[in-house]
C-alpha cells in the first residue's frame, strides 16, 4: 500500500523519481525501492513524504483513504472559490 501511494501521489504531481529523490534528498534509488516495496522508508522520513504531498502518514500508509488540500495561507474568499470547483468536479 505505501509503495503504491507514493508513486501514485508523485506520478498525480507529474514528478520523476529523480525529482522526489532530490525533493527528499535522498537517491533516486530509494525512491524505486520504496515504489517496488523493496525498502519501507524510515519513520523520519514516512514525514517528509507525507509533507512534500501535504498528505498525512496515515494516508500514505493506507490507514486513511480521505486527501486533503493544505489551504491554511489562502483567504476564506479563495477557500470558498476552490470548494466551487470541487462541487463542481462532484456533479460531473
Amino acid at each position: 500500500m505505501l509503495n503504491e501511494r507514493i508513486k501514485e501521489l508523485r506520478i498525480a504531481r507529474g514528478m520523476s523519481q529523480v525529482e522526489l529523490a532530490e525533493k527528499l534528498c535522498v537517491s533516486k534509488q530509494s525512491v524505486s525501492n520504496w515504489e517496488n516495496d523493496n525498502i519501507q522508508p524510515s519513520i523520519e522520513m514516512l514525514v517528509k513524504i507525507a509533507h512534500t504531498f501535504s498528505v498525512s502518514t496515515d494516508y500514505l500508509l493506507g490507514e486513511d483513504s480521505r486527501s486533503f488540500l493544505e489551504v491554511s495561507n489562502l483567504t476564506q474568499t479563495q477557500i470558498s472559490h476552490i470548494q466551487q470547483i470541487i462541487d463542481d468536479i462532484g456533479h460531473h
